[in-house]
């Protein structure tokens, strides 16, 4: 078998191959809380809803769930078991919607410091294997395997399936992984055989796993590019592939259309960034109906400052102070608009966060009633150095 293919060993004599592989956890939220509550385990469940959804215990000690059809107001799904996935309810969709699609779906509220916690547990456990590793959330990464490959001598089934394992160990949870030449295919690859899946692909591959699929599965074709391209009858990625590079330049110009043409043709260049500093923190929160400025102002404000205060918590928690405050507003009519104010000094306390984000707040106008309301903090640096250059700032950088 030759050294190129994805589950042979790799000679070390040889340059070795780039292995890329990108993990996916399945349906992730959702798998944390049938850690939780097992007996939902096969069922239609949808998480999001707020606090309402939280079961109750009855008094032979089983537990009473929520349904989706006794939920009222204008939250989104958070996520969903493939179970629900099968009767039309997604990530993102409004709650009433997905209430019309499955009704008898059961309903938990979002739990992030344990999805959080498990997340912590996955990416350790990959990092047992190697610290090339790109954190891309709370659910998902790029791992390096070229060099580890390498190292160990072992094939890519055996590889990914030792990660696996190891992940599951780590959490009880499942993960989908692809290994692959390069991001964009390892990206795509681990949609393809999910729930639970190992998927090896090479540029030998292109044609018949990736060309089929339709344009918008590649990341960075998002829904207006894909409505564009299905005007020029441009539907699948190989349709894009055998696409005139000239109609493409004439519809995108330039720049989109000679990037549309290498990921077609399965090219992607970029490496996996172990670390990367965050440009900037934020909050927001969708109130369950549309606030008045004036007569609903005590649970506006106190929606503002919660914000301010979990923004401070998250900066102090990463180590990060930032310079520019910023708030984002979206009206009853979807309008939404955003406005910021930078400081001289960096801060990452909450009442020096809520006095500037106050400020923004007075530089828009609050006719209209609020449905979004979040606040933002950018041009971060990280607190330790700020404290070195600068420690009579130490009272504001911290309250």
């Amino acid at each position: 078998m030759p050294a190129s293919h994805p589950d042979s060993p790799i000679d070390s004599v040889e340059p070795p191959v780039r292995r890329i592989a990108h993990l996916d956890m399945d349906a992730f939220y959702a798998s944390v809380e049938l850690l939780r509550y097992p007996e939902l385990k096969g069922q239609a469940v949808v998480i999001g809803g707020g606090r309402q959804a939280a079961p109750t215990e009855r008094p032979d000690g089983s537990r009473q769930f929520a349904r989706l059809r006794d939920y009222a107001g204008r939250g989104v799904v958070t996520t969903s078991t493939y179970e629900a996935r099968a009767l039309g309810v997604f990530s993102a969709m409004g709650m009433m919607k997905a209430a019309q699609l499955a009704p008898d779906a059961f309903l938990l509220p979002t739990d992030f410091d344990a999805y959080r916690h498990y997340s912590r547990l996955f990416k350790a456990a990959v990092r047992t294997f190697t610290d090339c590793v790109e954190d891309r959330g709370i659910d998902e990464i790029y791992i390096d395997l070229t060099t580890l490959a390498a190292d160990l001598r072992i094939g890519m089934t055996e590889l990914g399936t030792r990660i696996k394992d190891a992940v599951t160990q780590a959490t009880g949870l499942t993960c989908s992984i692809c290994i692959a030449p390069n991001k964009l295919l390892a990206k795509i690859g681990s949609e393809l055989d999910k729930p639970n899946g190992l998927t090896l692909l090479t540029m030998a591959d292109l044609e018949t796993r990736i060309w089929p699929l339709a344009a918008k599965k590649v990341n960075g074709i998002g829904p207006k590019a894909s409505e564009k391209l299905a005007g020029l009858g441009l539907h699948t990625v190989g349709d894009l592939a055998r696409a005139d590079p000239a109609v493409l330049q004439e519809n995108f110009g330039r720049s989109y259309a000679a990037w549309l043409g290498l990921v077609a043709h399965g090219q992607d260049e970029r490496e996996v960034v172990v670390s990367s500093e965050p440009k900037s923190m934020s909050r927001e929160t969708t109130f369950e109906r549309d606030l008045h400025v004036k007569h609903d102002r005590p649970a506006l404000t106190a929606a503002f400052t919660a914000l301010c205060e979990r923004v401070a918590d998250d900066l102090r928690r990463k180590g990060y102070v930032g310079h520019t405050i910023g708030i984002k507003l979206r009206y009853d009519d979807f309008k939404t608009v955003t406005r910021d104010f930078t400081r001289q000094v960096p801060t990452a306390d909450a009442a020096e966060i809520r006095r500037a984000a106050g400020e923004c707040l007075k530089r828009v106008p609050l006719e209209r009633k609020l449905r979004l309301l979040g606040v933002r903090v950018g041009g971060l640096v990280d607190a330790e150095s700020a404290l070195a250059g600068h420690e009579w700032v130490q009272h504001d950088l911290f309250g």
